[in-house]
């Protein structure tokens, strides 16, 4: 009893630390970085009327061989890469991950997703189509704020793509020796695992990283004592007198040169956390690069905020047009996921993501279990997008206000410890055929444009998910999860009402939701965070990830995908910041470079 009272404490400090530092706005706290190349944007003290080369009073030259929008799963491993031989600026709009209990502790990640405060790790939106959603905004970016799974793509992925199969395979591993580990499987995993192989999706695959066909045990990002790896801890590799990393710096957009044939890329403009304009320039050298890594939401956004997109619609928001592509924004998609939520007996071990089995008709089943365990959990303000059992089911899609919402909030303090107990079957569609569309709703670079994704628009997804949830209630009623569960049995019916109740979505429901599983794919469709697209290749950038029309832009992160890579892309990604770090500096330096 000693023993758990001290960690309890010990836990009790590292949240008020949490706080105290979360508080500090207006002073450098140390702590809170532990690597000396990252500041808070309000050290940067050029304004937005410096010229190429200038200085400033504290932060020196102000000129940059690359500069790297977005701080985040592709954009820190790239930078630390760069910064070997070239200045690098790396600006992040969120803060840093090291001191925030909510990013670095898995018993803490469905609170992160919850939490909509303005400094929130992550930062929720909503699709047109209903579904809830969230993008990071945090140093490290979706690895601070995901389940933390960890694959690889598969070898057609890398070979669609175009990439040097040599240079990816010496990137990922890179990565996986600074942050991987290999997961200490939960007991609802196991079983999982075991039904997975009852109903066919074999081989049994053991632990790889690998995207192979049947049944595996993937990595993950969290370490044996559950505490988060992010992205920001690549930044170690980079080189200190290099690298500059600001924090709560928010980029508003590009600068151009646009005296010549091609509009060319020179700096960008951003504010710090005060709220102060700064703006950082590229040295003048032809090599020098502003480079993308904003991901599959803020990348699109951002190029047309610069004036690059479809003409009509910048000039309605009396943007000026750089570049006129109407392909920017377009093609987005994002893996379409149902759950089915599987009562027990007894409180279950959290567990995220571990245990994956990968179908040939195109269909992903994963498992999580065990959200919101600590009665301190139950008591947190969870917002709209918690991931829990009991979470506004009570009040129909259409009555979600704001007050309703709130008076939820005041309720959950007297929900039961025991409707937080169970695990979930997820079922997720791999290559979605249904495509959707981003547009600017304003010029606020800290307003979430409008998303559509068009969930099952094309009949071959809606067929792949039915397929996805039968076999998912197969696994539900067999021996391995019914053993676990101690409540024997449940019919079809009741298993699908419960998941039903349980689903948090903007999309109404049919009172035929169990009895036609197409319709039960449709109302319950939610996310697992894996959209994509916007940018693709050969319409928005070139194969080299130039955007198309203009010099010294580049893009590298998923708004680039055609699909998601391997089951979860975070490990792809990841590479992609590594792999194309060192393709650059090869296609400058030679093949030696970046080794």
């Amino acid at each position: 009893m000693a023993l758990v009272g001290a960690v309890k404490l010990f836990f009790c400090l590292v949240l008020w630390l949490s706080c105290i530092l979360s508080c500090s706005q207006g002073k450098q706290n140390f702590s809170e970085f532990p690597y000396p190349f990252i500041k808070r944007a309000s050290w940067f003290s050029s304004s937005s009327s410096s010229s190429t080369g200038s200085t400033s009073s504290s932060g020196g030259n102000n000129a940059y061989d690359y500069i790297v929008v977005g701080g985040g799963t592709a954009g820190c491993p790239l930078a630390a890469t760069l910064s070997q031989n070239f200045s690098v600026l790396l600006l992040e709009r969120g803060g840093a991950p090291f001191s925030n209990a909510n990013v670095s502790f898995l018993g803490n990640f469905h609170i992160a997703l919850a939490d909509i405060s303005p400094t929130s790790a992550s930062q929720a939106f909503v699709s047109t189509d209903g579904v809830i959603n969230a993008r990071a905004r945090v140093l490290g970016g979706g690895t601070g704020i995901n389940a933390g799974f960890y694959t690889r793509a598969s070898s057609s992925f890398i070979n669609k793509v175009g990439w040097d199969a040599k240079l990816v395979n010496e990137s990922y591993p890179w990565v996986e020796k600074q942050i991987v580990h290999r997961p200490n499987l939960a007991p609802w995993q196991r079983a999982v695992r075991d039904s997975l192989l009852d109903v066919g999706v074999s081989p049994f695959n053991g632990f790889t990283y690998d995207h192979i066909y049947g049944t595996k045990i993937g990595g993950t990002i969290f370490d044996r004592f559950g505490r988060r790896h992010t992205a920001a801890e690549l930044l170690a590799s980079g080189n200190p007198q290099k690298l500059t990393v600001l924090v709560h710096a928010t980029v508003q957009k590009i600068v151009f040169d646009t005296s010549g044939k091609q509009p060319k890329a020179v700096g960008v403009i951003f504010k710090d956390e005060k709220g102060e304009q700064h703006q950082a320039l590229l040295v003048n050298r032809p090599r020098s690069e502003i480079i993308l890594s904003t991901g599959a939401i803020a990348t699109p956004q951002m190029l047309m905020l610069s004036g690059i997109g479809p003409k009509a619609d910048l000039q309605k928001l009396k943007i000026p047009v750089v570049l006129d592509n109407e392909f920017v924004g377009k093609g987005m998609a994002d893996n379409p996921m149902n759950s089915i939520f599987v009562p027990t007996k007894s409180p279950v071990q959290q567990s995220l993501i571990q245990t994956v089995g990968i179908t040939k008709k195109g269909v992903y089943i994963e498992a999580s279990s065990g959200f919101g365990q600590s009665s301190d959990s139950i008591h947190c303000h969870h917002g709209i997008v918690s991931a829990e059992i009991g979470q506004l089911s009570t009040i129909p899609p259409k009555q979600r206000t704001p007050e309703a919402i709130q008076a939820y909030i005041k309720r959950k303090r007297d929900l039961p410890h025991e409707a937080f107990k169970g695990g979930f079957i997820l079922e997720k569609i791999a290559t979605p055929i249904s495509t959707g569309e981003l547009r600017l709703i304003n010029t606020n670079v800290d307003d979430n444009p409008s998303v559509t994704f068009n969930y099952f628009k094309h009949p071959y997804d809606l067929e792949r998910c039915v397929e996805g949830i039968r076999m998912a209630m197969t696994i539900v009623q067999s021996e391995h999860v019914t053993n676990y569960t101690q409540l024997g049995k449940e019919s079809v019916e009741k298993i699908l009402n419960m998941s039903v109740s349980a689903n948090v979505n903007f999309i109404p429901r049919h009172p035929n939701d169990t009895s036609s599983l197409e319709q039960f794919c449709k109302d319950t469709v939610i996310t697992i965070w894996h959209y994509h697209g916007g940018c693709h290749v050969g319409k928005v950038v070139s194969p080299e990830h130039n955007v198309l029309g203009v010099q010294r832009l580049r893009i590298v992160d998923g708004s680039t995908f055609n699909e998601s890579p391997g089951t979860n892309p975070q490990g792809t990604v990841l590479m992609m910041g590594r792999y194309m770090g060192v393709k650059i500096l090869r296609d400058r330096l030679g093949r030696t470079a970046g080794i």
